[in-house]
């Protein structure tokens, strides 16, 4: 691990009137010392942002149907909360299904959506051909890597490497908020704009301005009890994704009033399934529509040899997701 300078301010506003360009911000550290010590990430300053105005960043918060969340909560403290896993169980189960106890217990949701991709070509610094790690180096994954847990929906010519979290894709299928305070003072955007297609500037992955700070996210309509995140991976216990849906509905009748599709896994941001949503709106909720609007879901896809399978398992895990949900209460 390289020399950097260590910063603990006692507030958001010093938090961010610290951060330079170097500046890499510190919450549960389980993403970031991995990738310092693997000489991946290389931060002048690391701003510690634990001690920031008491515990004003950590907390859980309903009014009404709207859901509003510290960037300082843990993985463990949201999962855990019974409102949450009552109200809108897909966000529990996206965290529970997610990382070791270890990890949610000492992770941040602020950090958690701004994890860093699994690809091995990005983390194994032996490689020289990464362009998220080195712009216009080239892609050792697409030149003739393994490319078996790499994605298959919005990649480009210069990387295909998976977005890697759970807990993005339940915020995305629900259209949160991101609340930051930046150079400029507290804005917001939708969650759907915080990340970017990799396109030729993979290195880029977030819309964030230097020094920007992620506080909170707020879900306006976060009222969903008959949701589920489904999660199909290599092993039951800590390991990512090779496909994931996080579905969400809302049933008039026998007619399907609302559906929020969010997909993990298979593309290299959080992905939100919404012409496939489109598709199944305002009619019955049956095997032969989900099979449909999967299609639609993956018509896009673009796969190499090792990842071609992620295609069908991705139909058919947001097939079973559905399925499973019908026969929730709510």
């Amino acid at each position: 691990m390289r020399p950097f300078q260590y910063n603990r301010p006692d507030s958001a506003v010093r938090a961010v009137a610290a951060a330079d360009a170097g500046t890499q911000y510190l919450g549960g550290g389980t993403t970031l010392t991995d990738l310092m010590k693997l000489d991946v990430m290389r931060p002048t300053q690391v701003v510690d942002i634990t001690g920031m105005d008491g515990q004003r960043h950590d907390f859980i918060a309903w009014d009404g149907k709207a859901l509003r969340i510290g960037a300082l909560t843990t993985m463990a403290a949201l999962a855990d909360d019974n409102d949450v896993r009552r109200r809108v169980p897909m966000l529990s189960d996206a965290l529970w299904l997610a990382a070791s106890p270890q990890i949610r217990n000492m992770a941040r949701l602020g950090g958690n959506v701004l994890q860093r991709t699994r690809c091995p070509y990005y983390r194994d610094t032996s490689y020289d051909q990464c362009n998220k790690r080195v712009p216009g180096s080239g892609c050792a994954a697409l030149e003739g890597g393994v490319t078996r847990s790499l994605a298959v929906l919005g990649t480009s010519p210069s990387c295909i490497a998976t977005y890697p979290g759970d807990f993005a894709q339940a915020l995305i299928a629900l259209d949160a908020i991101v609340e930051i305070l930046g150079k400029g003072g507290p804005r917001s955007l939708r969650f759907a704009d915080l990340h970017r297609l990799p396109q030729s500037r993979p290195d880029i992955e977030t819309t964030l301005q230097q020094g920007d700070l992620i506080t909170a996210f707020s879900i306006p309509d976060a009222d969903f009890p008959r949701s589920r995140y489904l999660k199909v991976r290599d092993r039951e216990s800590y390991a990512y994704a090779l496909a994931s849906t996080a579905g969400a509905l809302r049933m008039e009748g026998d007619t399907i009033a609302d559906i929020r599709i969010g997909l993990g896994g298979v593309a290299t941001v959080p992905w939100r399934a919404r012409e496939a949503e489109a598709a199944l709106r305002g009619g019955p909720l049956n095997e032969a529509r989900l099979n449909r609007a999967a299609e639609i879901a993956f018509a896009g896809a673009s796969a190499t040899e090792h990842n071609k399978f992620k295609i069908d398992l991705g139909k058919r895990t947001m097939v079973r997701a559905f399925t499973e949900i019908a026969g929730m209460e709510g």
